[in-house]
């Protein structure tokens, strides 16, 4: 029995040695460890940001459109009905002081066509008549009450004829009965209500154009009540607008129109913008995003600085060329170009931003 033992303890040991031995003739293929090694191209043709505590900034979006400042724009008014014998200028077209818009004959004006004319003839009388009576006076053959009742109605008449000329100047009136229509600004008509052969009545009281100058407008954003407290003159606002995707217009929030717009449910915050190229035209629609500081600190870094991989945010770690990390990271808020990140990332690190996407797959191949 004891001999039995031995037998199969010896037979356990070469079991076992003979496994060992299999086990070392099998040696696998283990892949060493590489580091990933930016090359000089690579260096040359990356950029960087180093991580810095920031301002936490916050931004609202809201709709608006771009509009005319009311302080230069005019409403013209026709002062005299009739037939509209001519327009001369087009929606949209830029026009100087006191050029002729549009002309019109009217019976009002020859109305003031005879007034003028009899204003005139009785002018002339009362001039001839008083020096009549001035040289009679004179010969002492007329009384000098006379005279000074001859020169009372020339002065009077003198008045009349001056009241008719400044009318036909301040009303553009023309011989013919014509009434000229003039631009009291320089600046581009915004809005026509006239056409040529219209006949307009005498007591319309709309207007028939808008002029207006628009090297200066106002974006008006429409403020939702839940985002009225948030909202305070002097903030940043970014425009945008669908006729210059790529183009963004600057300003600051001026004017807060204290009231709720009943249609829209919301308070208008007014940004004058620049506009000396005339980008920007009256009753276009524009994105206004309204961004201001909040009273915390966070790590911030440029945006282009993040991946976006497997719903989760990565950046690329620089340390030098033969240490760089690929790290997760919690993305707290993005305004803009700027994000601020929660965690993962501390004050002083570099990041990678451009060609970190490059980077980022070869690290993780």
């Amino acid at each position: 029995m004891h001999n039995k033992t031995n037998f199969n303890g010896i037979i356990l040991i070469f079991i076992t040695a003979l496994f060992i031995s299999s086990c070392h003739t099998k040696d696998p293929k283990v892949k060493p460890n590489s580091t990933f090694v930016m090359s000089d191209k690579l260096l040359s043709s990356s950029t960087f940001a180093t991580a810095k505590q920031s301002t936490l900034k916050n931004e609202l979006s809201f709709f608006g459109e771009i509009t005319a400042d009311n302080n230069k724009l005019v409403e013209v008014y026709p002062i005299v009905g009739g037939n509209v014998i001519k327009v001369f200028v087009g929606l949209g077209d830029y026009v100087q002081k006191d050029q002729v818009l549009a002309s019109i004959r009217s019976t009002e004006v020859a109305g003031f066509e005879r007034d003028l004319e009899d204003a005139q003839s009785d002018y002339i009388v009362a001039k001839n008549n008083y020096k009549v009576n001035k040289e009679l006076f004179e010969g002492k053959l007329n009384t000098e009450h006379e005279m000074i009742e001859a020169k009372g109605l020339l002065d009077k008449a003198a008045a009349q004829l001056h009241r008719m000329q400044t009318t036909f100047k301040i009303y553009n009136l023309k011989p013919g009965s014509i009434y000229d229509i003039k631009a009291p600004i320089s600046g581009f008509i915004i809005q026509k209500n006239i056409n040529q052969d219209m006949l307009l009545r005498n007591d319309k009281s709309d207007n028939i154009f808008d002029i207006a100058q628009i090297n200066e407008v106002w974006a008006i954003a429409n403020v939702s009540e839940s985002d009225i407290s948030k909202v305070n003159p002097g903030i940043n606002a970014e425009i945008s607008t669908l006729s210059y995707p790529n183009k963004k217009f600057y300003g600051k929030v001026d004017k807060l129109f204290n009231v709720i717009d009943p249609e829209t449910k919301a308070m208008k915050a007014r940004v004058r913008l620049q506009n000396d190229s005339f980008l920007l035209k009256p009753d276009m629609r524009a994105t206004i995003k309204l961004s201001y500081s909040e009273d915390k600190k966070m790590i911030a870094i440029p945006s282009t600085a993040l991946i976006f991989d497997k719903s989760k945010y990565f950046v690329i770690i620089f340390k030098d060329r033969n240490n760089i990390e690929s790290r997760q990271v919690e993305l707290y808020r993005q305004v803009g170009d700027t994000s601020y990140i929660e965690e993962g990332l501390k004050e002083n690190e570099k990041v990678i931003t451009n060609n970190q996407i490059l980077i980022y797959n070869a690290l993780n191949d």
